[in-house]
């Protein structure tokens, strides 16, 4: 190799080395080189910049070492010892360097930074010398010379790469701060940073970069810390050439902009202070894409647990805030995604994302709804406190969420939450107290209809609410007192959990004892029905049947897996045993293993619902003695939030439920020891729990614990002659099932009540009737032949017959069981004992039924004042005629009474539903309903629900309607379940009520003009009301087959009263209008019928062959008025003085005669012809009405809802003007007598006038058209018939709700919604001057009117001009005139005004102020 020319100093002629150092040149060896060149940096080394003698005499050396040959050594070791002598002379001759030459500098710091790469090996022998080198250029700032040259950033490029990969984590901490210093003054010193060298920094920022070298990751990190004035305008440039103006090619990290922009800010967020406005302007692209990564980027940076960015950037956060509402789904997606740590990092900021989240609650995704919920449960699980009461309430909503996910994450979320504070109390009592609506709202939930959801709640029982894997002291008091905390709702779904797996054992333990019975067909129908029973508890009930046949089979092949279940179902089978057996049954049917096993997991559903995890012996041993200390003091009542008085009334209470589903549990002495105690109590309540459970479990007391027998009978008599009601009624029944000798001690007990019977002292009469009356009902052959004579000269002579006190005249129709006079109410049990004699007998031999049953019409027609002596006062009269309606009812359930039932009884018994007191017909359709729904009542009793049509309650119609769907489905159920009951369809069949609904209707007391559009109006919404459940679907040819039935009838004549041509005549109109409105519902009624329908010959005579009843009998003008509810225009006499005028107002349109609408558009008896047609009955007095309060007649409406109308308070008790007069009520019943002059309005706020006349028979419920605002205007004929022109035309030709589609728009619920909820329609008429809102009856569809819909219900200026009158008429008395309640249909008013010389009698119009 060629020696090259060195650079030689002037005046010197060869190279000066340092003493004993040799001529270095390329004729030796590399070892030799390297030895010497060792001296030469020792030289070097030792030098410092005033030696300027040495610095002169080696310059010559300095410049050779710059020479190629050193530069491109091979040799490593004499590299680096050229580089250390290098890094030497640049710090000897600063600032100026011996070199002049631009290349020869780019060349030697270029060499420099290669040898920088032996920094990687700290282990190496030659490390030290790395460290100097790199300590000498950090010290010196030798790189600062670079800055003169042209193309100094490729060096300094180089240099920033080989430092970056070169770091690890083997290198201390002076190794990092001299590169950091030699990286930090290059960019501080330096005019700028260019985008080539910035990209050299930031790609160890990338994650993928990041994860590979975290050192070099923390080197990049600090240097930007220590450089972030100097570097932020660069870096503002660059993102502003990607993010702005879109120059991705700018940087090979443009496509990293995102992860860049966060680990820039998690650095330090000044580097990013001009960056953040540019990141609004990427939240509104127009790419959703890109919207989605901005979201992403800024989601973190918000997030970020120290982060201020959202106080420092308000208009960034804003605008962030507002892609919560994003079209993206994506982007909705990921924003409720962020709110989870932003909620934990950032508790601040709970009150911006509350509204946020409520809106993305209802999201249509669900995926955004479950999320939703995930983001509130995660900030709540980690601190209660970081979650709102608002926020716990979007998941409170979401746990009725159409969407199974949606609803179980919400409940289990709930379930975590109340495990974490209240049970374990992790956050103290406040905490504790602010969820403490979660145990009740998730009991709550076992009212669903799905069978997920009631699984899902049993488990959520087990394994949060008391988990079952406590010890068995801890389970108890964990299970006494959240009973005790329990609302009467939540106790009554936890009840029904622990009787439907009480049910569910029963079953099971059938089918294993027909698996005991040799095979046979029979018995092989028999298990398969026990086997559908079974599958119709677990999920997916389709499934459920395939694996139910194969676990069937399985049970029928191996006996050990029959003993296993037979000891789990076992009344003896503890809670230990139980999870043993669970364990067993699941491992022998665990093989073969498979990943996922949809058998076994159906199994498990199954053995988790029979299994007995909670209750056993031992349990309610624990359960007896935390009651015991509750009854001592000595309990921890007080510290669980409950008083010991109610610890002991519920503990009761939960030992009674319990009693039923595991009555041998109770078979201790020590447990009746305490319900000794109990009863001893002066807590009615409570001695009357303790006297039931003694009934249930007390069957083994008589032979086992003869010491409990001795101490119980005398308490039981004394209960049962003078304990409470319902303490009697339990000590009867006690008596009779745990005792052999009960004749004996029933006739103890019936001796000494029978002859203490005094009428003249009411109040010692209830608990001795109440008594009688169970013991002649549970003893018929003992006791009959004394309780006839009782019930002849005491009962009915003495006590019914009789009024020896007057009633309190209050005007009220209901009162509180406190206020009932005791008269009254000995006679209530009177009727009752009445009817249980009857059912203990069970037969008709001595005609007493009979004279029983004529009694309770009889009260009926009297309205409940028997005597008729004027002296019962009105609650206690609505008293009398409900308890006459159950009787009635009550020996209908008994075949033998039902046959002599006659239809003129059956119809009294019947129109109680339609009492003029709203509590008498809630409670006998919750009477009706429980009877129909467990198939005790003839199905002619579900014919009675039609009548709630015309029930001016909505919320009345509503019950009415749901319990029509239960019934109806429950029969056909049974009718799929129950092979033989395809012998009795016609008892079954929910089709065959039409006949009997047909004859109820034609036989309305109110049905007296059968051509009249009013009453066939009427007559068509009662048989729409049933017939819309019924014609739900065309099961079978359902709808052919209802058509024939009504066609058959036809061809019938009444047996009521067959010769009575008017009779014959309605039931022949009310068929022709059930034929009207069964065609109009369904295009495959005309089709052939399935089978000839049966009639039941009590209500219809069948006539001759030769009879043939073709006769339309529903004229064609009728039938278009039923059709478009629209009734003939007369001739416009008056037009020209009446001319209509538009005036700003508002007018409610409502049900009328007999019943009319109280509320809005959610009523559920959509009628299939007038969805949205406007009712009106130009005979009814105007009654003003509240619908903001959906108020009843009654003043003790128990359904107005407090919040709204909290406004009206102060006018609650306002008595009605003086002048104001009630109209005479329409009677129910027997045809009334002349009606007198109408009485005045009781005062003190009376709920309803007082009838005018001395009628007789049952009232009908009233029209409640009043409001706090109405007015009442009278309106003559020819202008009501004008009005009614104006109402919307339907079409029946279609199907579904029938509404006129011209003009009309359709309005679809919005996804996310709870189910369940009516639909309505709400029709916006805009007028002249100002809006109008009419409600509608609600209907399949929602549908909005267009604006010339809207322009035909404008009002005319004398119905303004009358309201503004009536207006100033009634300041002060809106609320008193809103109480007032007409009955039937009523006369008109005497009040009205004069228009003209003529008495204008108008609407009600509701008339809205413009202020």
């Amino acid at each position: 190799m060629e020696f090259p020319q060195q650079q030689k100093p002037a005046g010197e002629g060869k190279i000066v080395y340092p003493p004993g150092v040799k001529e270095i040149t390329d004729k030796i060896s590399n070892d030799e080189v390297v030895k010497r060149l060792k001296m030469v940096v020792k030289t070097y080394m030792d030098m410092d910049q005033d030696s300027e003698e040495e610095k002169q005499q080696y310059l010559s050396l300095a410049l050779h070492l710059a020479s190629e040959f050193f530069l491109r050594n091979p040799n490593k070791d004499v590299r680096l010892l050229v580089a250390c002598c290098l890094a030497d002379i640049f710090r000897i001759y600063a600032p100026e360097a011996p070199y002049t030459s631009h290349d020869k500098l780019k060349d030697i710091f270029l060499f420099i930074t290669r040898q920088l790469k032996g920094l990687e090996d700290t282990k190496s022998p030659q490390f030290n010398r790395y460290f100097y080198l790199l300590e000498n250029l950090a010290w010196v700032k030798s790189y600062n010379i670079c800055f003169e040259l042209e193309d100094c950033n490729e060096i300094f490029i180089q240099l920033f790469k080989t430092l970056f990969s070169v770091i690890n984590n083997s290198h201390n901490q002076k190794v990092q701060m001299h590169m950091m210093d030699l990286m930090s003054s290059i960019i501080m010193e330096g005019d700028g940073v260019t985008q080539e060298l910035l990209d050299t920094i930031l790609i160890n920022l990338i994650p993928a970069h990041k994860n590979l070298n975290k050192q070099a990751y923390d080197l990049a990190k600090t240097l930007l810390k220590r450089t972030v004035q100097t570097i932020e305008t660069c870096i503002a440039n660059f993102f502003n050439q990607v993010l702005v103006m879109g120059k991705s090619s700018v940087s090979d990290l443009s496509e990293h902009v995102f992860d860049l922009i966060q680990e820039l800010f998690a650095i330090d967020p000044m580097l990013l202070t001009s960056v953040m406005p540019q990141l609004e302007f990427k939240l509104k692209s127009n790419d959703g894409e890109e919207r989605l990564a901005v979201v992403r980027l800024l989601a973190k940076l918000f997030g970020a647990k120290d982060s201020e960015l959202a106080s420092q950037n308000r208009p960034l956060w804003q605008c962030f805030l507002g892609r919560f509402n994003d079209i993206h789904v994506p982007v909705r997606l990921e924003c409720v995604k962020f709110a989870s740590h932003c909620l934990m990092n950032h508790p601040d900021l709970a009150r911006d994302l509350t509204e946020y989240l409520k809106v993305r609650s209802h999201d249509p995704e669900e995926a955004i709804r479950h999320d939703v919920i995930v983001t509130i449960i995660n900030a709540g699980k980690k601190d209660l406190n970081l979650v709102n009461d608002q926020l716990l309430g979007f998941v409170r909503e979401r746990t009725l969420d159409k969407r199974w996910r949606v609803r179980k994450e919400a409940m289990m979320g709930l379930a975590q939450l109340y495990k974490k504070y209240c049970l374990h109390h992790e956050a103290g009592k406040e905490s504790a107290q602010k969820i403490s609506w979660i145990k009740d709202k998730l009991l709550h939930i076992y009212y669903q209809n799905s069978i997920d959801d009631k699984l899902l709640v049993e488990k959520i029982f087990a394994q949060y609410m008391v988990p079952h894997s406590l010890d068995t002291e801890e389970k108890m008091k964990c299970l006494y007192y959240l009973y005790a905390c329990l609302d009467t709702n939540a106790v009554k779904a936890l009840n029904e959990m622990w009787k439907c797996q009480n049910m569910l054992r029963g079953l099971v333990k059938e089918l294993l004892d027909l698996h005991k019975l040799p095979v046979s067909e029979s018995n092989n129908t028999a298990m398969f029905g026990k086997l559908m029973s079974i599958a119709k508890n677990l999920p997916d009930a389709g499934k459920a049947q395939d694996f139910m046949k194969k676990f069937n089979q399985v049970l029928g092949e191996d006996e050990k897996l029959r003993v296993q279940l037979e000891m789990l179902i076992s009344p003896t089978c503890s809670c230990k045993q139980a999870e043993i057996c669970v364990r067993e049954i699941t491992r022998k049917l665990t093989f073969p293993k498979q990943p996922t096993n949809p058998f076994l997991e159906m199994v498990k559903f199954l053995l988790e619902r029979i299994a007995p995890v909670h209750i056993d012996s031992e349990a309610i041993s624990a359960l007896v003695k935390l009651l015991n200390k509750s009854i001592e003091g000595t309990a921890d009542d007080d510290e669980e939030g409950v008083t010991p008085d109610t610890a002991i009334r519920s503990g009761l209470e939960l030992l009674k439920v319990l009693s039923f589903t595991h009555p041998t549990a109770f078979h201790s002495a020590e447990t009746y020891e305490s319900l000794l105690q109990c009863l001893k109590m002066e807590d009615d309540k409570v001695a009357e729990a303790a006297i039931q459970i003694f009934r249930n479990t007390g069957q083994k007391i008589e032979t086992e614990l003869q010491q409990i027998r001795s101490t119980l009978i005398p308490i039981l008599h004394q209960k049962a002659k003078r304990g409470t009601p319902h303490q009697a009624k339990q000590a009867v029944h006690c008596i009779h099932a745990i005792f052999n000798n009960k004749e004996v001690q029933l006739a103890q007990i019936f001796e000494p009540l029978s002859r203490s019977l005094n009428a003249d002292v009411p109040e010692q009469l209830i608990t001795p009737l109440v008594s009688l009356g169970h013991i002649s009902m549970l003893a018929p052959d003992q006791f009959a032949s004394p309780m006839k004579s009782i019930v002849a000269n005491f009962i009915v002579k003495d006590l019914l017959m009789n009024d020896r006190s007057v009633g309190n005249k209050n005007g009220k129709l209901w009162t509180t069981d406190e206020e009932v006079s005791p008269e009254v109410l000995a006679k209530v049990q009177a009727i009752k004992l009445l009817v249980r004699w009857l059912l203990g007998m069970k037969n008709n031999q001595s005609k007493s039924a009979n004279s029983t049953l004529r009694l309770l019409s009889a009260m009926l027609v009297s309205e409940g004042d028997l005597t008729e002596q004027k002296k019962i006062s009105k609650s206690d009269m609505s008293r009398l005629r409900l308890a006459a309606g159950g009787a009635i009812m009550k020996l209908a359930q008994e075949p033998c009474y039902h046959d002599i039932i006659t239809p003129e009884q059956f119809q009294l018994c019947g129109l109680v539903i339609n009492d003029e007191c709203y509590q008498v017909r809630q409670i006998f359709a919750q009477k009706l309903h429980l009877a129909l729904v467990k198939l005790l009542l003839p199905l002619e009793y579900l014919a009675v629900f039609a009548l709630c049509a015309k029930d001016p309650v909505k919320e009345r119609r509503a019950h009415a309607r749901q319990c029509l769907l239960k019934n109806i489905s429950v029969r056909r159920e049974y009718i799929k379940q129950n092979p033989l009951a395809q012998e009795k369809l016609v008892s079954l069949l929910p089709e065959y009520v039409v006949p009997y609904m047909i004859h109820l209707l034609a036989h309305d007391p109110d049905f007296t003009k059968p051509h009249e559009y009013e009453q066939l109006k009427d007559i068509k919404e009662c048989l729409w009301f049933m017939l819309e459940v019924l014609m739900t679907k065309n099961e079978n040819n359902s709808h052919a087959f209802l058509r024939k039935m009504v066609e058959n009838i036809k061809q019938t004549k009444d047996a009521q009263c067959p010769d009575d041509a008017k009779a014959n005549e309605k039931l022949y109109i009310v068929c022709d209008v059930a034929l009207f409105v069964i065609a109009n519902k369904s295009t495959a009624c005309h089709l052939d019928s399935p089978k000839d329908p049966v009639l039941p010959s009590k209500f219809f005579l069948i006539q001759d062959k030769d009879f043939k009843n073709d006769k339309e009998y529903l004229l064609a003008d009728m039938r278009q008025m039923l059709l478009t509810g629209k009734q003939p225009k007369p001739a416009p006499v008056l037009g020209a003085v009446n001319k209509p005028l538009t005036v700003p107002g508002r007018r409610i349109f409502t049900k009328t005669t007999p019943a009319s609408d109280t509320a809005s558009n959610t009523s559920t008896n959509s009628s299939p012809l007038s969805s949205s047609t406007i009712n009106k009955n130009s005979n009814s007095n105007a009654a003003t009405e509240a619908s903001e309060s959906r108020a009843q007649e009654n003043n003790e409406n128990p359904v107005i809802k407090i919040d709204e109308v909290k406004k009206d308070e102060p006018s609650l008790n306002m008595t009605p003007d003086a002048g104001t007069e009630a109209s005479p009520v329409k009677r129910r019943g027997r045809p009334p007598k002349t009606a007198a002059a109408p009485v005045a309005a009781e005062k003190e706020g009376a709920a309803a006038p007082t009838g005018g006349g001395a009628g007789r028979g049952r009232k009908r419920a009233a029209d409640s058209n009043s409001s706090a605002e109405s007015i009442t205007i009278k309106m003559s004929k020819q202008q009501s018939q004008n009005d009614e022109g104006t109402k919307r035309q339907i079409d029946l030709q279609s199907r579904g709700p029938f509404v006129s589609r011209e003009k009309e728009k359709v309005r679809m619920r919005e996804p996310g919604e709870e189910t369940g909820r009516a639909v309505g329609t709400v029709v916006v008429l805009l007028g002249s001057e100002g809006e109008t809102e009419i409600e509608l009856e609600s209907s399949p569809e929602g549908v909005i009117c267009d604006r010339k819909d809207k322009e035909r219900y404008s009002l005319t200026q004398g119905q303004t001009s009358c309201a503004a009158m009536a207006n100033r008429n009634s300041q002060g008395d809106t609320k008193s005139t809103r109480r007032r309640v007409l009955f039937g249909r009523q006369g008109e008013n005497n009040s009205g005004e004069k228009a003209g010389g003529l008495a204008v009698k108008r609407k009600p119009v509701k008339v809205k102020s413009r202020l």
